[in-house]
């Protein structure tokens, strides 16, 4: 018979993970990492004070990841605000699509289109619109759904990653990532639109990912096409990968194929990618296993504990334990180490709190 402690010590141990977030982390951008004057959330801030960092730019994909924040957190007044500047600011009135950036104030900085971003207009509009009911989010989440199905696409059923503002050249051919994100926004949409249409894209992407990105050895989807040279595996996008396809069960997966390798990826990761005395994930790996960037990011960590919740695996308390000693403190949390515990980037950025409430809501 099963012994349920692992669950009662995990539920305790995740509860303690999301009183930080309501009390440490949500505040920063309420307050202080907020410049209300422009109504965007500054790109990063100081560990220390909180004070922002000097600001170079903001980015489209930082104002939706904050709108999903506030979304999911259920603090619909600053939602709004936010959702009112990402149309504000990143909407190309001009060429359609968003914009990548805008400078210091205001203005239209880096003008590319880049997939990446728009799927997370995608994602966050999706939560909003399923927390408010708001009409205009969903109009925006259908059109930019069709924009990136009509402009990035390439033969094949591939999108490419970067195009010019106008979408006339292509920048950047398909990766990974924005594919990755693309399939998470798409299954948000999915869910707010009741559109079964979203099925249909699901499965054509599933398609494209389990044919072009699937490295056949390890099961582990690719950051490049397979074959390309420079490949690498991210021990983070098996986990992340592994609780899209696991965690919502869409039968696009299915069809797809893609179930299988992403079991077989979720073992590849974990013996190849985390740090057996740490319990840290490392960033990359060659596709033999062999750790090529040993550097430790927090999203990485988020998504071994999703994926971890998402297997119903006994080590998740264990881990929740390591993950908040490493990465967690006071005054907010670390953004990447070494795997020493070297502080590799001392500030905070705006855009990790969407890993933190992705993964804190899969834990039960």
């Amino acid at each position: 018979m099963h012994d349920h402690k692992p669950d009662a010590s995990s539920a305790t141990a995740s509860a303690a993970l999301r009183d930080h977030y309501a009390g440490v982390v949500l505040p920063i951008w309420r307050g202080p990492g907020f410049n209300a004057s422009l109504g965007l959330a500054c790109e990063a801030i100081s560990p220390d004070d909180h004070t922002p960092l000097p600001p170079a730019r903001y980015r489209a994909m930082a104002c939706a990841r904050q709108l999903f924040v506030f979304a999911h957190a259920g603090d619909l007044a600053h939602a709004q605000t936010l959702f009112a500047s990402l149309r504000r600011y990143f909407q190309d009135k001009q060429n359609g699509g968003w914009f990548y950036s805008v400078d210091a104030t205001g203005a239209p900085f880096e003008r590319q289109k880049d997939l990446y971003t728009h799927a997370f207009v995608i994602f966050a509009c999706a939560e909003y619109a399923s927390k408010s009911a708001c009409a205009d989010a969903i109009d925006i989440v259908n059109e930019t759904s069709a924009l990136v199905e009509a402009r990035f696409a390439v033969d094949g059923g591939g999108l490419n990653a970067v195009l010019s503002d106008d979408f006339t050249e292509v920048l950047e051919t398909p990766l990974q990532n924005p594919l990755m994100h693309l399939t998470e926004a798409w299954l948000a949409a999915r869910e707010a639109t009741c559109d079964a249409l979203y099925d249909q894209r699901l499965e054509a992407l599933a398609r494209y990912v389990a044919r072009t990105f699937v490295h056949r050895e390890s099961g582990c989807i690719a950051e490049l096409p397979v074959g390309a040279p420079g490949n690498r595996l991210e021990p983070g996008h098996q986990f992340e990968w592994y609780f899209l396809v696991e965690g919502s069960r869409h039968p696009a997966f299915d069809a797809a194929g893609l179930r299988e390798p992403l079991a077989r990826a979720f073992d590849f990761a974990e013996r190849h990618g985390v740090d057996a005395s740490t319990g840290g994930v490392f960033a990359a790996l060659d596709e033999t296993g062999r750790v090529i960037d040993p550097a430790q990011r927090i999203w990485a960590q988020t998504e071994y504990l999703r994926a971890l919740a998402t297997r119903g695996s006994d080590a998740l308390p264990s881990q929740i334990e390591r993950f908040s000693k490493r990465f967690l403190h006071a005054r907010g949390w670390i953004e990447c180490q070494s795997a020493e515990g070297v502080v590799t980037r001392a500030d905070m950025p705006s855009t990790t709190p969407y890993h933190l409430a992705t993964a804190y809501a899969a834990l039960k």
